[in-house]
């Protein structure tokens, strides 16, 4: 991502996003941070549940959110995450479903995605180098 001030602001949202978590099992908490082409940022964090399969990644949480907002084209994420009260965080790469989500809405050569333990400490790729020989929309296109 060329601008620095946008990839801090996404670092900085999902960092928030992640104090949001609901996470009573794994204690795993994670917060994303979704830059619209349109250039709103949504936030979204991970949602456990008692019955594991009901539970939520924030990836999806953020990239719904937004959808539910009427946006359907991003750029950028931001994703934050770790063991709760820990004093470092992990590189939190989103899981398989999260990136597969993801691709439905971007270019993924154009799709940035940022994993984060803070503003100064962070990796960035694409979603490509994610989730190379990807399926999208357009693989159903006549």
């Amino acid at each position: 991502m060329s601008d620095a001030r946008i990839r801090n602001k996404l670092i900085e949202m999902a960092l928030q996003a992640r104090e949001l978590a609901y996470a009573p099992y794994s204690e795993y908490c994670v917060g994303a941070a979704l830059l619209c082409d349109d250039g709103e940022i949504v936030t979204g964090c991970n949602v456990e549940n008692a019955s594991y399969g009901a539970t939520n990644c924030a990836e999806r949480t953020a990239v719904f959110k937004a959808v539910s907002m009427g946006n359907r084209a991003f750029s950028a994420i931001a994703i934050a995450g770790g063991k709760k009260g820990a004093q470092a965080l992990d590189y939190a790469y989103p899981c398989g479903v999260c990136r597969q989500v993801l691709r439905e809405f971007c270019d993924p050569k154009r799709m940035t995605v940022i994993v984060c333990r803070s503003v100064d400490d962070y990796i960035e790729m694409t979603l490509e180098e994610l989730l190379p020989c990807s399926f999208g929309p357009e693989n159903l296109e006549g």
